[in-house]
């Protein structure tokens, strides 16, 4: 074998290992898409557990509505969500007292209780 042909083949071994190490790095990426997609979901679906286990305490009237729109007014700050639950939104920090005043008390009106 020639010295030419070798520095060939040290070449294509070469161009070869970059493939394959460009080939790793995508599947990585790939497990890492999947896993954190995994994570989101489960967080997503935690919250919606807690949500109907809240949910139901109300209807079987182990806590109140009103305990409800307390926490909900003390928890939720973007205006969006505030909304959802007929809560006013905060308007500043010094009006923080106003924060969990409610534009309909009845939780019921909310769309996702039983009457």
């Amino acid at each position: 074998m020639t010295e030419k042909n070798i520095e060939i083949k040290i070449e294509a071994a070469m161009h070869k290992l970059s493939q394959l190490r460009a080939l790793k790095q995508k599947i990585d990426a790939q497990k890492r898409t999947t896993e954190s997609k995994k994570k989101r979901s489960e967080d997503t679906r935690r919250k919606i557990l807690v949500g109907a286990a809240v949910l139901a305490k109300v209807d079987r009237g182990e806590w109140t509505e009103s305990r409800l729109l307390e926490l909900l007014g003390n928890t939720l700050t973007r205006s969006d969500d505030r909304a959802l639950f007929n809560l006013y939104p905060i308007q500043s920090a010094d009006e923080n007292s106003h924060q969990n005043m409610v534009a309909d008390s009845s939780i019921a009106n909310i769309g996702f209780m039983k009457k």
